[in-house]
């Protein structure tokens, strides 16, 4: 809280939702709106053919790539996984087996707290469980029950994104190693500024996702430029460990939808969004911390990472945390 970073980066977020907060309630805002329509119309009209085509083209990547559960970062001796992975590819493609690739998914992340710490694989629930919910909603037959299907999976992107933001505060030396291997990705911001402004950036994106229509759809195109920057420097497997999560923020900038359904009212005003974004920060903070006590006590997590406490291993190919020794996947101790 006394980092005047991380309230320089508040600051310029709280600026742009308030100024197209209050140009979404003008002429200038829908002409905004409708030219985003037009730009994404030829991906609206087959926008449930896009998500699960996505979904499955993701199973079918981690399966290639083998040895994983849901993402590069958590790897797995099981062979039998990569199968799982697979069938779920297969099951996206029709409507009455959409809820076993759900369930699939969810099995998975139930299958990885065999290997790894729980308060870690937090980061990879919530977008699980979006993407669950929607293969369940684009399933049902109830018109009242489908046509929440996308919303779920912004909710679920969102609040994963939320969530795993807090990790550039909690564990900020986690982070050194890639600044120093590539000092180009912090625009010449020392690394102690870029670090928190960073995690502002992820944390204000993700709720914006959240937001009015146009706050969300100009949130998503930023962490699409975001994400897809990522992709050259850190090579292809970036693309299957966030291939998924960039379809899902492509979908939302098509999204023609006007409606904001939770809180529409409060949200259809402008001067609620520093509110909003407080009251966001309140709850995962208090939450992130909270369980973090719960987990590892009141002074934290300190010392080496340890098998069952990192999802991550600092290497070429995956730089974005400590490597755990003797975690799965690392090279072997001597």
């Amino acid at each position: 809280m006394s980092d005047g970073w991380f309230w320089l980066g508040i600051s310029l977020v709280l600026v742009f939702f308030l100024v197209f907060g209050f140009l979404e309630k003008r002429p200038l805002g829908a002409r905004v709106l409708d030219l985003l329509d037009s730009a994404t119309n030829f991906l609206w009209v087959r926008i449930d053919d896009y998500v699960r085509a996505i979904i499955g083209a993701f199973f079918i990547s981690i399966f290639s790539v083998g040895g994983i559960y849901l993402t590069p970062d958590l790897k797995t001796p099981a062979e039998w996984v990569s199968w799982v992975q697979l069938i779920i590819a297969w099951c996206v493609f029709w409507t009455w087996t959409m809820p076993l690739a759900g369930a699939g998914i969810l099995f998975l992340w139930l299958l990885a707290l065999r290997d790894y710490d729980l308060f870690h694989l937090l980061d990879y629930l919530a977008l699980g469980l979006g993407v669950a919910a929607y293969l369940f909603l684009a399933a049902s037959k109830d018109p009242k029950w489908s046509s929440h299907r996308l919303e779920a999976l912004r909710w679920g992107l969102a609040i994963a994104l939320m969530w795993s933001s807090l990790e550039k505060f909690a564990y900020p030396e986690w982070f050194y190693p890639l600044v120093v291997e590539k000092p180009f990705l912090t625009f010449g911001l020392p690394r102690d500024a870029f670090i928190p402004m960073a995690g502002v950036a992820e944390f204000t994106m993700g709720f914006g996702l959240l937001w009015t229509p146009l706050i969300r759809r100009l949130s998503a195109i930023a962490l699409f430029v975001i994400f897809t920057a990522a992709v050259w420097p850190f090579g292809r497997i970036e693309i299957i460990g966030h291939g998924l999560i960039m379809a899902i923020i492509l979908a939302v900038a098509a999204d023609h939808s006007r409606d904001s359904h939770f809180l529409a009212f409060f949200k259809s005003k402008p001067r609620n969004i520093p509110v909003g974004l407080v009251a966001a920060l309140v709850v995962f903070v208090s939450g992130y911390w909270g369980l973090h006590a719960t987990f590892y006590g009141v002074n934290g997590f300190v010392g080496a990472a340890r098998n069952d406490q990192a999802t991550h291993s600092h290497n070429q190919e995956h730089p974005h945390g400590p490597k755990a020794e003797g975690e799965i996947g690392a090279p072997p101790t001597k």
